[in-house]
C-alpha cells in the first residue's frame, strides 16, 4: 500500500467517498507514482488493495520487511499507529480503505473477541476472497453516480470489520449446524419498522436497536431468517412500494421516488430495472391496460 509523503510525488485521487456521508469507513481509489514513500502511523486502521498490472514492491511495516511482486487483489493491512514505507518499481493503483478503531472494537465486542489479547497486526500481501469481495463492492460504489443507501455502507463497514477480526485471529468463527434466526417477534417488529419508514434513510445500528441485538448479530440473523441481507430486503420492499403506489394512486413519479426512499426518480428507475427488469414506465403502462 503506497500513500502520500511530503517528499514524494502526490498521488492522484481518482474516486473518493468524501461527500457521500459514509459512516464507519472511508475510501479512496488512487493512482500512485513509482518510487518510495514513508507513511506515518495514523488514527485509523488502513487497508490497501492493489488493482491493475503487477509491480515489484519493497515494503517495511511494523518492523517487518517484505519484498514481493504485488498483484491485483493483494491486500496490506496496517493497524492504527503503525508506520511504514513502500517502494514500487512502477506506477500503480490501489483502493485505500480506512476504518475507525472504535468500529473494530465495537464489532469485536459483539463477536465476543478480546482484541486486547491480540488485536490487529500488520499483514502484507494478504490473499482473502472475502476481503477482496468487500473491496470490489466498495470500489463499485465509489464508481456509481448514485450513492448507495446508507444501510448498505453500514453493512459493508460491519462485514469488513468482522473479516479483519477473523483474519487477525487466524480464521473465521464456526457456526453450529442449525443456523440461528430472529424470533418471530423480532422479525415482525423489524419488518413493521422498515415498512413504516421506507421513505427514510435507515442505518444498521438503528435496526439493531429495534431488534435488541448487536449490529453484527442482526446482520447474520436477518439473512438466516429472510434469505436476504437486510439492505437487499429494504431495497426490495421499496421497489414493491413503488409498484403499489404506481398502480393505486395518481402520484407523479418524482413524488413516488421520494415516498419510497429513493434519492430521485432516476435512482428509483435504475433500481427497479436492476431488481425487476422493469421500468416505472413499464409498470404504469401495464396498470393502464388493466
Amino acid at each position: 500500500m503506497t500513500l502520500s509523503s511530503p517528499l514524494q510525488h502526490v498521488p492522484t485521487i481518482l474516486l473518493t467517498s468524501a461527500g457521500r456521508a459514509w459512516s464507519g469507513l472511508s475510501a479512496d481509489f488512487i493512482h500512485i507514482p513509482r518510487g518510495r514513500v514513508h507513511v506515518p502511523g495514523g488514527e485509523m486502521h488502513r487497508l490497501g488493495m492493489h488493482f491493475g498490472p503487477p509491480v515489484k514492491a519493497d515494503c517495511q511495516c511494523g518492523g517487518r520487511r517484505s519484498r514481493r511482486v504485488q498483484k491485483a487483489g493483494d491486500i496490506d493491512i496496517v493497524p492504527a499507529g503503525v508506520d511504514g514505507a513502500w517502494e514500487d518499481d512502477a506506477d500503480c493503483r490501489i483502493l485505500r480503505v480506512s476504518l475507525a478503531p472504535s468500529l473494530i472494537a465495537r464489532v469485536a465486542g459483539e463477536m465476543g473477541r478480546d482484541l486486547a489479547q491480540g488485536g490487529l497486526r500488520p499483514q502484507m500481501q494478504v490473499r482473502d476472497t472475502r476481503l477482496e469481495a468487500i473491496g470490489w463492492a466498495i470500489k463499485a460504489d465509489l464508481e456509481a453516480e448514485i450513492p448507495s443507501d446508507p444501510l448498505y455502507i453500514d453493512l459493508l463497514a460491519n462485514a469488513l470489520a468482522v473479516r479483519l477480526i477473523e483474519t487477525a485471529a487466524g480464521g473465521a468463527q464456526v457456526e453450529g449446524r442449525t443456523a440461528p434466526k430472529l424470533s418471530a417477534r423480532q422479525l415482525r417488529t423489524l419488518t413493521e419498522y422498515i415498512e413504516t419508514r421506507l421513505d427514510q434513510k435507515l442505518h444498521l445500528a438503528e435496526l439493531a436497536a429495534v431488534a435488541g441485538l448487536s449490529a453484527t448479530r442482526l446482520k447474520m440473523l436477518f439473512k438466516n431468517s429472510t434469505g436476504l441481507p437486510v439492505h437487499q430486503y429494504v431495497l426490495r420492499r421499496r421497489v414493491e412500494h413503488v409498484r403499489a403506489l404506481m398502480t393505486t394512486t395518481r402520484m407523479a413519479a418524482s413524488e413516488i421516488a421520494v415516498a419510497a426512499g429513493f434519492a430521485h426518480q432516476s435512482h428509483m428507475a435504475a433500481t427497479m430495472r436492476r431488481l425487476l427488469g422493469l421500468t416505472p414506465g413499464d409498470i404504469a403502462r401495464s396498470a393502464e391496460r388493466n
